[in-house]
């Protein structure tokens, strides 16, 4: 049974910085793609990131939103993705995700597995 569960949220003013974490269970990297999505009330769910890890490396991707500022990982060996989240605005207030999916991850309508989120708020 695969579960997520994420922590790391917090609050933090604008042009701070946090770091997502997401402990897995049930899954191997390999085998699974990792996402991050966020969502704020009254909207739908976006995409953030993805990374996809094999035994010889790992290759991600991300929203124009945040490229360059959020940086998603994995430590297989741990079984944790992380998302590193720098310069910080007020428009990414949002509860964000964990997803995994044996096949895609970028987009809500594919993913199987959700964790239960954990809420970032930035004040200006």
């Amino acid at each position: 049974q695969v579960q997520l569960v994420e922590s790391g949220g917090g609050s933090v003013q604008a042009g701070g910085s946090l770091r997502l974490s997401c402990a897995t269970s049930g899954l191997f990297f390999s085998f699974y793609c990792m996402a991050w999505f966020r969502q704020t009330p009254g909207k739908e769910r976006e995409w953030v990131s993805t990374i996809e890890v094999s035994p010889i490396g790992s290759t991600s991707t991300s929203a124009d939103s945040v490229n360059g500022r959020f940086t998603i990982s994995a430590d297989s060996a741990k079984n944790t993705l992380y998302l590193a989240m720098i310069s910080l605005t007020p428009e990414d207030n949002a509860m964000y995700y964990c997803a995994a999916d044996r096949w895609s991850c970028n987009s809500v309508s594919y993913v199987k597995y959700w964790g239960q989120g954990t809420q970032v708020t930035v004040s200006s």
